[in-house]
Order: C-alpha cells, then structure tokens, then sequence
C-alpha cells in the first residue's frame, strides 16, 4: 500500500521499498527544485503545527519525505527526481508525455497539433489537462430542460482520471517510451509502457476492487499534489463520467508491456 507522509518519517531505503525509490546517482540535490519541495509539497503532506514545530532542515526534510535516499546518502530518488526534478527526462529520458490531435483515424493522417510535456508531476499534469481542455467541445443544451445542460464530446473528469492513472502506474525501468495521448477524430487512445502490476491481471484489468502499485511511493505523492483523490477509483470514476456525459464505456487493450485505454466520443 503506498506510505502516509505522517508514517514516512525514516530515512529512504531502495532494496524492498519498489522501484520509484531506487537512487538516481548521477542527480544531486541541487537538481530538485526546493521552492516546489517547501512551498507546494510540504504543506500539501502535512499540517501548518508540524511544519511550524518540526525544525528539521531542508535536507532532512527531503530524507523524510523518500525524495533523496537518506541523510547518510544525499542522492536524488527517481521519486524525488520526478516529484521535484528541475528536469527529469535529463535523468529519466521517458518521463514525458506524448500528446498528439490526428485529424483522421490512424497515425498516417495528419498531425494538427503536437506537445511534448515534461517536467515535474505537477507540472506535466497540469499541462497535459490545459492541453486536452484546449481540443475538447461542449455542447449547450437551453431547449430540454428549464436549466441548460452540458455535454462534453470527452467528460473532463474522464480525461484526468485515465491520463492520470496512465503517469501514476506507468513503468519506468526498461524503456524509454513515454505515456501516449492520441486524438483521433474518432476516439483517444491513452497508453502506457508497463503491463498489468500484481495481482491486476489483463483477465481482472478495469474491473472494481482490482488494484495494485507498480510505483506505490509516485502513485502517494501525487495524492499528496492533489492529482488522485481515491487510489484504485481512477477507472470507476471515469466509467461513471462517460456514461452521465452519453459516451460509451471504456475499451482496453492489455500487453505485457503496455496499457491502452481508449474513450469515444459522446454522441451529439
């Protein structure tokens, strides 16, 4: 299960604790970006009285929080790289996101728009949802009803929830693919490299209480930005929003060494 900041007050170790906190020996301290660690990532993890009491330092601060592997061994963790890094595809070359619009319905029709995204998590997410919010049309319903309705042609909570999942439980180690969000005139494809982890198996993939972390301690703190609210809801969450919105449910394709979520569009 992914660790409580609160309980997380212990040097990082790399030999058991999954892949996310292994050291990045090559990244320093000073490639973590400490205003991002103190002013949006401290106070998100705890409380103003533990901040305002506990007068660890910055390093020891970082220890606590697994973004560097300890005290004794100031080395950056692919955690802290990814959470903090100034940049991480120097260390990570696969931490981004590729995001396509095809206006067609296969990858040799014509590109309209483009966008690598990188940078921390934070950073990445917030873009790739600007970035598919600027594609996306609503259309407004004032003749049904005595209050107007909205459909979304993707409903937006379904677009964070399967993007998200898709940076949260991708796979780092033996690639260098990033997470993929293709639009096609016809559907999106989010895929990413990494097949199913655990006891999610592609007989069980999708389905409620089926849940396992590939990177437990990146899947905490992106609750802890804010970016996931429920772990293992992703997918429910996002089944319930297309079939409110009209669109149909999800459609996978499971590999072994790789994840594909597809959406269609709601019928206008």
């Amino acid at each position: 299960m992914p660790y409580s900041p609160l309980s997380a007050m212990m040097p990082a170790t790399n030999d058991h604790h999954g892949f996310d906190l292994r050291p990045i020996h090559e990244a320093s301290i000073a490639d973590l970006n400490r205003p991002l660690f103190e002013d949006e990532y401290l106070p998100s993890a705890f409380s103003s009285d533990v901040l305002t009491t506990d007068k660890r330092s910055y390093v020891e601060w970082l220890a606590a929080c697994r973004m560097i592997v300890s005290l004794n061994e100031p080395v950056p963790t692919m955690l802290g790289v990814l959470t903090l890094g100034r940049r991480p595809t120097f260390f990570l070359p696969c931490a981004y996101v590729q995001f396509l619009r095809i206006q067609g319905k296969s990858l040799a029709d014509p590109v309209v728009d483009e966008a690598v995204i990188d940078g921390p998590l934070s950073a990445v997410v917030r873009r790739l949802d600007e970035k598919l919010a600027a594609h996306n049309r609503v259309a407004v319903d004032f003749t049904s009803g005595p209050t107007e309705k909205r459909r979304y042609l993707y409903p937006p909570t379904a677009l964070q929830q399967i993007t998200r999942n898709a940076i949260m439980h991708r796979a780092y180690e033996g690639t260098n693919a990033p997470v993929r969000a293709y639009w096609y005139d016809d559907r999106i494809e989010i895929s990413n490299p990494g097949g199913p982890y655990g006891y999610v198996t592609a007989e069980n993939f999708g389905q409620p209480g089926y849940a396992d972390y590939r990177n437990p301690h990146i899947a905490e703190a992106m609750r802890v930005l804010g970016l996931v609210q429920r772990f293992g809801a992703g997918i429910a969450t996002a089944q319930a929003a297309l079939r409110e919105n009209g669109n149909p449910a999800l459609q996978f394709r499971v590999e072994p060494t790789m994840i594909v979520v597809m959406l269609l569009p709601a019928v206008q």
